[in-house]
């Protein structure tokens, strides 16, 4: 099935080259399969749907000071991206979660949940997170999986969908701009990245860190932070969205032994622990808990699986998700 799956995405890129279906990509180098999504229309795509997501998952935390924090650190090394990047309507979000999350929509919509953000001890280590997120962006895994999507629609006769709307108009009205889901007997199907996404992304974020003078080691001790607290039988949500962090931690710590290995000891490269205390840490202890939100109305502390949406996962899984109209659901309530 993956061979299968695997030939009939690389067999369209093929096919589709002299009709813009594949491009290539500016972060990466590397062609990819985008069906010819412009990137206005992935700007629109995130445009629509950032809002519904901040207002499901608790909302902005209502602190001017903290939302002007963690958009600095967002905008600085957006700004270094490569080709038109920088000119993407960036926008970086604290949401007001105790969700151990981070996530990002095609166009430069960032995500990051205060439940992460407590757990960190430095800035660079926010920075890594952010770089992270940054790189899907950059990377375009969002548009990716969107033709994906559409390849795989078409493998068994499904249009593009939208949310809450099936009718063949309203396919017709959409089909040119692809969305990141399909409607599989009634329900949604959302399609996740994989290993070597969340690796793509990594790299260009200890990239787009070390551009702006953190130390890329920060992005290698949030895993280990989210690793300790995986033990037992609870795992956070951003490893379950964002997986093989075993593999992860090794590949990071490969760059920083050789392409990033002067950024170690290097005064052009600092963590900023104390400013992430003084300036986010200690501002935020007093920003009033959230109530649970309509998204974590069912939070389990002890259930991974309801602790927040599914920014990405394993490559080979679907999650089914309850329909809802008018949102196109690349990021979606985990529904195990």
């Amino acid at each position: 099935m993956v061979r299968r799956r695997l030939g009939t995405v690389l067999a369209v890129c093929m096919i589709g080259l002299s009709f813009g279906a594949c491009t290539k990509n500016v972060a990466t180098g590397k062609r990819i399969l985008t069906l010819g999504l412009s990137r206005d229309q992935e700007i629109a795509l995130g445009t629509q749907a950032a809002p519904e997501f901040t207002q499901e998952y608790g909302g902005a935390v209502n602190h001017a000071g903290l939302q002007q924090y963690v958009a600095g650190i967002g905008q600085k090394m957006a700004a270094t991206t490569e080709g038109t990047n920088p000119t993407l309507p960036w926008e970086f979000t604290l949401l007001n979660t105790e969700a151990i999350n981070a996530f990002a929509l095609p166009g430069g919509k960032v995500f990051f949940t205060r439940g992460l953000a407590e757990r960190l001890t430095s800035e660079a280590q926010m920075a890594g997170v952010l770089g992270h997120e940054i790189g899907h962006v950059t990377a375009q895994h969002g548009t990716q999986r969107i033709a994906s999507s559409q390849v795989f629609a078409a493998g068994v006769g499904i249009a593009a969908v939208v949310v809450g709307a099936s009718d063949n108009q309203t396919v017709k009205e959409i089909g040119g701009y692809g969305v990141p889901a399909l409607a599989i007997g009634g329900s949604l199907v959302m399609l996740k990245f994989g290993r070597n996404e969340e690796l793509e992304a990594d790299r260009l974020g200890v990239r787009y860190m070390t551009n702006v003078g953190y130390n890329p080691r920060g992005q290698l001790e949030v895993m280990q932070v989210l690793q300790q607290l995986s033990q037992g039988n609870s795992t956070p949500a951003f490893l379950s969205t964002h997986p093989d962090p075993a593999a992860r931690v090794q590949a990071i710590q490969q760059l920083l032994d050789t392409d990033y290995a002067f950024t170690q000891g290097s005064a052009q490269h600092q963590d900023f622990k104390d400013r992430y205390k003084t300036q986010f840490l200690d501002v935020i202890k007093n920003v009033p808990k959230p109530p649970k939100p309509a998204a974590t109305g069912a939070l389990d502390p002890a259930n991974p699986s309801t602790w927040c949406l599914h920014c990405a996962a394993a490559a080979e899984e679907a999650v089914p998700v309850p329909p809802r109209k008018g949102v196109y659901a690349f990021f979606a309530p985990a529904a195990r």
